[in-house]
């Protein structure tokens, strides 16, 4: 004898299994995707400001952010004016690449053995870089080994504002104390053709 509750159960168990798999997933915990690059890609020009000692220095500086197959080049130049007047001038361009850890990227600034890509080896004195995006601010993060064994932290954040322009801060700690303290703001560039 066939019992008429028992088809009507295993119909609304079927429709039910449906409906969370193909409209529960609304549901599913939100799986964290990596920051893009793109909103940063562009060239930007400005001053920073140097908070060292009670005195102001500026510097002129300016950063292109370029997307690649791999990640995106970030190439960065700063002049700085000494009080004399004579001036320096610093550059650094960085590769970095995707890793299996979203919105961490990894850095490649030297060549291997076979060519490809490597990060530096900070215990050789090399600076070794990170990158992270988290909302609009892209952080790089570069880590020297001093020849004391100690270490020496470089964060530069740079944030966009609603214009799209960059604000820059740059901090340098030295075994976990700040010796270092520059902020600016940069403006994003408009292409040339």
């Amino acid at each position: 004898m066939a019992y008429p509750h028992s088809r009507l159960g295993t119909n609304w168990l079927s429709k039910l299994v449906i409906v969370m798999l193909f409209g529960g997933f609304g549901f599913a915990p939100f799986v964290a995707q990596a920051a893009s690059i793109d909103p940063f890609v562009g060239d930007y020009h400005g001053v920073t400001i140097e908070h060292a000692d009670g005195e102001l220095q500026a510097r002129d500086l300016d950063v292109s952010i370029e997307k690649t197959e791999r990640g995106f080049n970030v190439d960065w130049a700063t002049v700085i004016h000494k009080k004399d007047g004579r001036e320096k001038n610093v550059s650094l361009s960085i590769e970095f690449y995707s890793t299996e850890r979203p919105d961490i990227y990894g850095s490649a600034m030297r060549s291997g053995l076979f060519g490809k890509r490597i990060p530096n080896d900070p215990l050789k004195g090399e600076p070794f870089f990170w990158a992270r995006i988290v909302g609009k601010t892209l952080t790089i993060h570069a880590l020297y080994i001093t020849d004391e064994g100690g270490y020496e932290m470089q964060v530069y954040e740079r944030k966009l504002d609603d214009d799209g322009n960059m604000d820059l801060v740059f901090s340098r700690f030295r075994d976990g104390k700040q010796i270092r303290d520059i902020t600016g703001k940069l403006t994003r560039q408009k292409k040339t053709y």
